[in-house]
Order: C-alpha cells, then sequence, then structure tokens
C-alpha cells in the first residue's frame, strides 16, 4: 500500500510561526503582519485579501530576504529525515499551503515530491497578485486531489498533517490525520494529536500502526 503524506507548513512543519511573518521579519515588518495575521485568524479577511495585503507589505522583498527568512525560520527538527523515510518505503510526500508558492517550493530542496503555494509573482514583484491563484481551504483538497492522480494513489491512501481551521476541510477528506501543535478545534477531529519540536515523532505515530507493521 502506497501512502501520500500531504502537509501543512504554518505551525506544522514551522513551529509556532508561519511564512509570512519570517518574511515579514526580515523586512522589519513584523507589527504590520501580525496585524494582518489577527485580521485573518478572526476570519475579518479571506486569503486572496491577506495575500493581496502581504503582498503589498512587501514591496522592498527580494531573493535575499526570501532565503534569510527560509534559513532562519523555526523549523520542526527531522523533516528531511522523515521525507527521506517516506520515499525510501517508496511512499510519497507533498506539502501544501497557503502561503506564497516562492516560500514553499523551497522546501523541495529538502526532499518534499512536490510542494503547493498560493501563486505570488517572482521575486522581485513586477506583478499584482491573481485571486486565482491564491489557496482555501477547499483548494487544499482540490490540490490533494490532483496530487493523488499524478502519484497514483487515492485518497483513502493519503494522511494529512496540519494544524488550524484552514487544514480541516483536508482532514475531513482524508482517512488518516495527524494535528501537529494545533489548535483544539482541529485536535478534535484528528486521528492523531502531537504536541512537540520533532516531526519524526509526530510521523512515528502514523509509521507504527500503517498496515502491514506490527507496532509491537
Amino acid at each position: 500500500m502506497t501512502l501520500l503524506h500531504l502537509f501543512d507548513l504554518d505551525g506544522t512543519l514551522m513551529y509556532g510561526s508561519a511564512a509570512p511573518v519570517e518574511i515579514s521579519r526580515q523586512l522589519g515588518l513584523s507589527a504590520e503582519i501580525a496585524e494582518l495575521e489577527r485580521a485573518f485568524g478572526a476570519q475579518k479577511m479571506g486569503p486572496h485579501q491577506f495575500s493581496v495585503a502581504a503582498h503589498a507589505l512587501w514591496a522592498d522583498l527580494t531573493p535575499a530576504h526570501v532565503r534569510a527568512a527560509f534559513d532562519g525560520a523555526p523549523w520542526l527538527a527531522g523533516i528531511r529525515d522523515v521525507w527521506q523515510e517516506i520515499r525510501e518505503r517508496g511512499d510519497y510526500c507533498a506539502v501544501i499551503s497557503l502561503s506564497p508558492s516562492f516560500f514553499v517550493e523551497l522546501l523541495l530542496e529538502w526532499g518534499a515530491h512536490a510542494a503547493h503555494g498560493s501563486v505570488f509573482p517572482e521575486v522581485p514583484f513586477t506583478r499584482p497578485v491573481e485571486e486565482s491563484g491564491i489557496l482555501t481551504p477547499e483548494g487544499k483538497v482540490r490540490v490533494a486531489d490532483r496530487l493523488c492522480a499524478q502519484f497514483g494513489v487515492s485518497r483513502s491512501d493519503c494522511v494529512a498533517y496540519g494544524d488550524s481551521v484552514t487544514d480541516a476541510m483536508l482532514f475531513e477528506a482524508v482517512p488518516v490525520s495527524v494535528a501537529v501543535n494545533a489548535r483544539p478545534y482541529l485536535a478534535e477531529r484528528a486521528t492523531y494529536v502531537y504536541e512537540g519540536r520533532d516531526l519524526r515523532e509526530a510521523y512515528q505515530l502514523v509509521g507504527l500502526t500503517r498496515p502491514g507493521v506490527d507496532a509491537s
């Protein structure tokens, strides 16, 4: 049985932070992005509104800022180890995030088979954000379906990892889910719940109980 592991990024692979926060920190705009994050969390703005506002905030963003934000982010330990093990088992791993694609796609360097984020213009920006490219919670499920088709699996072969309400629809769409440092709403809906800073431990919850593996 081949599995497809679907990872959220913000608050899941990254402990207590998010790509927009780390990007904004590089530009000295932590207070400004925090205000946008609060509005988004309170559902006062949707993914497209948030992305447009962040895009405007990052007018001076350069590739060097993006790389520094990625390299300095508070990643969970063991991400590359987990993805290497997934590959060695003949399974697949992918990242699906509402964060900007130019940040999310850097995780391909760590061994993800695929990485999908909200489609932003190339950095430095010369074009606006287009609404059609911004991912939503529903969009995460559509991306997961495309990945299933790409890798020759079905939803029943998927495991989702997430932390917030934006992952709830994906959790409902697949049979196995892992809430990683998650808000109570999502934790209550997950197959497994993990609190900590090592993805190897979260992955082990699934690895020890996958079909054909003796957990004794």
